[in-house]
């Protein structure tokens, strides 16, 4: 072999070795081809990382932690909102009746974030605030219907209260959170809420209201055409939920959530 053929080689095979395991081909003269596959050695494994999160506190707060919660709150708005809400979450349930206070400060960007916090921490004691919120007609709607997204997620079967008021709100932008919400309560306190819905002034607010009967009942009415209903069509549909409620109040139950099916 010549030197120059042992530098193309050479070259050939340094660029194998970048590419890991590909083969590289190796030309002996101008007629013949050697494929050659060089050793693949497979990168070592990640070692196991240790949990080192540490859990939320469940005993009473102290008085110095008390004193830290209520600090936390202006932080909830700010660079820092995101490190304070996990600080909520490591206080844990005993944190929560400072949190709610948040609920009632200026910043819409505190309260939306108070939502959310308790959103994180799972916490139930924390829904009578949150419906407390979301009834509250002076609230912008974006902080309305989060906290009753909220409220839902933790304990719907407190919602019933919150979802009839917000149906009746002038904003349709809550009355559709409030039809919208109802699917997720499986409670028969929902159905006599929803049914007037139907005949909304807007259509996505009757449609979100259909729908969220069809999904708690499973009463299948004649098909109309929902999507270029106007007000009066949607009012005399809604006569057909109507009519099936006074029959059927006595004795319906809400039937068990459909379960998705298994793929094949």
């Amino acid at each position: 072999m010549n030197q120059s053929f042992l530098f193309r080689l050479g070259v050939i095979g340094m660029l194998g070795l970048m590419g890991g395991a590909e083969p590289l081909y190796v030309w002996a003269n101008q007629s013949q081809v050697w494929k050659v596959q060089l050793p693949y050695e497979a990168p070592p494994q990640n070692p196991e990382v240790p949990d080192v999160s540490v859990p939320p506190n469940t005993a009473p707060l102290s008085s110095e932690e008390l004193q830290r919660a209520e600090a936390l709150l202006p932080l909830l708005e700010g660079k820092q909102e995101f490190w304070a809400m996990g600080e909520f979450v490591h206080l844990g349930e005993s944190s929560v009746p400072v949190l709610v206070k948040a609920l009632t400060m200026p910043s819409p960007r505190i309260r939306y974030n108070a939502i959310e916090t308790l959103l994180m921490m799972k916490s139930v004691a924390g829904v009578p605030a949150l419906l407390a919120t979301a009834k509250e007609p002076n609230e912008i709607p974006r902080v309305r219907e989060h906290a009753l997204r909220t409220a839902v997620r933790l304990d719907p079967a407190q919602a019933p209260e919150a979802i009839e008021v917000m149906a009746k709100d002038p904003n349709p932008s809550v009355r559709k959170s409030a039809v919208f919400e109802a699917r997720y309560v499986r409670q028969k306190a929902v159905i006599p809420i929803l049914i007037p819905m139907v005949g909304d002034d807007e259509r996505f607010v009757a449609l979100s209201a259909l729908q969220s009967l069809w999904i708690l009942t499973r009463h299948e009415t004649e098909t109309h055409d929902w999507e270029t209903s106007t007000k009066q069509d949607r009012a005399a549909w809604s006569n057909e939920w109507v009519e099936w409620w006074e029959d059927n109040k006595d004795v319906f139950e809400i039937p068990e959530p459909k379960r998705p099916r298994r793929s094949s």
